[in-house]
């Protein structure tokens, strides 16, 4: 039978001390680190430790998944399958234990060479503590996969949280777009909760940490999702904001939907390292860039007036003291501000760019954090008249 993996499933089959998947739903994590111990269960003989945190049933481990798998890559002539332990004919053995509660008996268990932790976000830093020193056969190595929770779990921490993660390891992000066979009912249910809940579906889709989202300075008001362009929206408005080598250069191009009260992003350019000669080829990948007055950072008066030469109708946005918070706050004002599918960057700073969190107390306070912020920039610059205007009533100014 011909056995297919994700491409990042080769590194299952590598010797590494420590073996870690992580990220959203759908990925097919689980279904990989079965797959793969089932093959090399099947090449020679194993033992595997398959724990979780907490297990009070079979039902509640791994066991299900790796008969499920067994079945769909027919190892049955191998493999049998009891209610508590699936054994292979060369001698290997899947047996099932929650942490917590099996402590002295983890602790004395001889000749694992394969731990492997399911949910392992839950994990808590005792059980680590007993865990690692246990599996000590030589050329025994630890797996590891779990959906992160929270940016200090003990987990989280230990592979990914981290400046100096565990040597000899493979770790590896995987999420939905890794997984070919991802079914058509998840991509609704994707889409869908991308619209309501967009920071929570970066948190099950995407494998983001839940971590001070009620920081996030747009949490509840933006969504992203595939639209048409009305032709009875206003605009379109264009704004740019400059970087280089560790900012980016921006440009966006933005309407605004009275009707519901909408602003609509539809497009975005985005760039590191962009060589002044390049700014143009970048900006007329825009549509219809040129037909109107792109609003930009101002502090940059000779690539405006570069971008003017190359025959771009451009100007400098107007700043004032405050122009950064009144311009948030004028954002905040709408309904909705709904970014497009094709904005990827956009949607990545809708979702981290925040409000300062006070280290000590964890509370948020009214200090914006000066990152994550180009595309929202371009965003305030292109639409620098009609927040200016805001004092005159937004009704009267369009």
């Amino acid at each position: 039978m011909n056995i297919t993996l994700p491409f990042y499933a080769q590194e299952l089959f590598a010797p590494y001390r420590y073996k870690c998947l992580y990220g959203g739903r759908g990925s097919g994590k689980s279904y990989s680190m079965a797959k793969a111990l089932l093959i090399i269960g099947k090449d020679r003989p194993i033992k595997v430790l398959c724990a979780r945190e907490y297990q009070n049933s079979i039902q509640e481990s791994v066991h299900s998944l790796l008969t499920e798998q067994i079945d769909e890559m027919e190892f049955n002539n191998h493999y049998t399958v009891k209610n508590a332990y699936i054994s292979g004919k060369n001698g290997t053995e899947f047996i099932f234990k929650g942490v917590r509660h099996n402590v002295q008996s983890i602790k004395s268990m001889q000749g694992v060479d394969v731990l492997w932790l399911e949910e392992a976000d839950t994990v808590s830093q005792v059980s680590w503590d007993i865990l690692i020193p246990t599996i000590r056969n030589v050329g025994s190595e630890i797996w590891v996969s779990y959906n992160p929770n929270n940016e200090d779990d003990p987990t989280h921490k230990k592979f990914v949280n981290t400046e100096f993660p565990p040597q000899d390891s493979f770790i590896q992000k995987v999420n939905w777009t890794e997984n070919r066979w991802f079914p058509h009912v998840l991509i609704q249910e994707k889409d869908h909760m991308f619209k309501s809940d967009p920071d929570l579906a970066m948190h099950v889709w995407e494998g983001e940490c839940r971590s001070h989202s009620d920081a996030q300075i747009f949490k509840h008001k933006w969504s992203y999702e595939y639209f048409e362009v009305d032709p009875k929206w206003d605009g379109p408005y264009f704004g740019a904001d400059w970087g280089f080598s560790v900012d980016p250069t921006v440009i966006v191009k933005i309407y605004i939907d009275m009707e519901n009260r909408n602003i609509m992003i539809r497009n975005e350019e985005w760039g590191l390292h962009v060589e002044l000669d390049d700014l143009p080829a970048m900006f007329d990948k825009i549509p219809e860039v040129r037909e109107y007055l792109i609003r930009s950072d101002c502090s940059r008066p000779e690539t405006i007036s570069y971008i003017d030469r190359q025959g771009f109708s451009i100007e400098g946005a107007r700043k004032w003291s405050g122009s950064v918070e009144d311009g948030i706050e004028w954002l905040k004002s709408w309904n909705r501000i709904i970014i497009h599918t094709d904005c990827p960057h956009m949607k990545d700073e809708a979702k981290n760019y925040s409000y300062k969190v006070d280290r000590l107390t964890s509370d948020i306070t009214t200090k914006i954090v000066d990152n994550h912020n180009h595309c929202w920039d371009a965003v305030r610059y292109g639409l620098e008249p009609l927040i200016s205007a805001g004092n005159l009533g937004i009704l009267d100014y369009l």
